[in-house]
């Protein structure tokens, strides 16, 4: 069989192509994420309006919230955004199972006592609370399957307060499942109907680590965000993966699996989304094999600049970023810039330049210096400002397909 590389014109938006997608959503196209965090919440609920095949790549290496207290217990990867995504893609009408959904969305109060907190939870692995009353069976004994496994994991003291019901369970799972993420991810997107797939990018116990511009080093993701500290002073240098070896961390680099491999191969269209630069976007990019999997596939690829600042954008204009995000993908391939093909890791940049507040502006005609097309059109409504409006976003990204 032939593979041929055929171009188009697009129209943006393509009133057209969005109906026809907007008709049939089970089959719509395979549009690829690389993503994390809850910047993408809003765009993956309304995806699913116009397909139930988009794909979505989260990053596992959070150390903040409450993935961070089953992080330190068990030494997993982060949950909490797998968890987020599957919700923002399952079908929580009559159709789907919104009792489940119910379920996963729970989270346990922060003010309650401890052991009120511990006694609520064996009564949930029981499937004497209401919340796991009202799921049918024999979806109830496997949700209360994976409790009862947590609870007997757990170490003495764990701390439920503000505990999120849907990574207790995925976590169950995963210890279940001889700690592997795909199998329980994909079972659990089954049982509440998600319409699109999602993955961790790599099964792997890692953290984030970037150096400063200024020499300092930082380990962790709730360090970098500027979320949880204070925002970092000192522009980002370089961001790599470390894990832990005793009291040190050590640079590690996990390899994409063969199944995400394929996944990014069969893209129909590959995004690099709005969303923390380097913690939720770059960080998906890290894993050896993801930079030879963009390039082997010919589809459009396109970036989203956040359209409002990002602490962990600091001094860095936007044509910048799109270059730290080709060194990215980059090195994987020769490590060498200039020897890598623009034109095959990024095409296109679709921004808003007239309501939006990019950094050092949009950069345009640096960008299109670089070979990049950029698509100035409106995406930013009068009531989304000033973040992106969901609505023209989604249909946007699907008239380029």
């Amino acid at each position: 069989m032939a593979k041929v590389r055929v171009s188009r014109t697009a129209r943006v938006p393509d009133p057209m192509r969005v109906r026809r997608y907007l008709k049939a959503p089970e089959v719509g196209p395979r549009v690829l994420f690389f993503s994390g965090g809850t910047a993408l919440t809003g765009v993956s609920r309304t995806l699913t309006r116009y397909t139930h095949h988009s794909i979505h790549l989260v990053t596992p290496f959070d150390s903040g919230g409450s993935s961070a207290k089953l992080r330190d217990a068990f030494s997993m990867p982060a949950i909490g955004d797998l968890r987020s995504r599957l919700m923002a893609l399952a079908d929580d009408s009559v159709l789907g199972h919104p009792d489940i959904y119910r379920l996963f969305t729970h989270r346990l109060p922060r003010e309650a006592r401890p052991e009120m907190l511990h006694a609520t939870l064996r009564e949930l692995a029981a499937g004497r609370h209401p919340l796991t009353m009202a799921v049918a069976e024999p979806m109830r004994t496997l949700i209360c399957h994976q409790l009862g496994f947590l609870i007997d994991a757990m170490p003495e003291g764990f701390d439920l307060r503000g505990a999120s019901i849907g990574n207790l369970i995925i976590a169950g799972g995963y210890l279940n499942h001889h700690q592997q993420l795909d199998q329980i991810i994909f079972l659990f997107s089954k049982l509440v109907h998600v319409r699109g797939t999602v993955r961790a990018v790599v099964n792997a116990d890692c953290h984030l680590a970037v150096t400063l511009e200024d020499g300092r080093e930082i380990i962790g993701q709730h360090r970098i965000t500027g979320k949880e500290v204070a925002p970092l002073e000192s522009p980002i240098a370089r961001m790599r993966l470390a894990a832990a070896e005793g009291d040190h961390h050590v640079p590690v680099v996990p390899e994409l699996h063969a199944n995400n491999r394929q996944l990014i191969e069969s893209a129909e269209l590959i995004c690099f989304p709005p969303g923390s630069f380097y913690s939720s976007v770059l960080a998906n990019l890290l894993p050896k094999g993801v930079g030879r999997a963009v390039l082997a596939n010919p589809c459009p690829k396109v970036y989203i600049p956040n359209c409002c600042p990002d602490p962990e954008q600091t001094g860095k204009r936007m044509d910048e970023l799109v270059s730290v995000l080709l060194d990215t993908l980059c090195a994987d391939l020769t490590g060498r810039m200039e020897d890598c093909p623009t034109e095959n890791l990024l095409n296109i940049v679709l921004l808003d330049s007239q309501r939006g507040d990019y950094p050092g502006g949009p950069c345009i005609e640096a960008l299109e210096r670089m070979g990049i097309t950029v698509i100035d059109t409106r995406l930013i409504s009068e009531q989304s400002a000033p973040y992106y409006d969901n609505e023209l976003l989604v249909t946007a990204l699907l008239s380029l397909v």
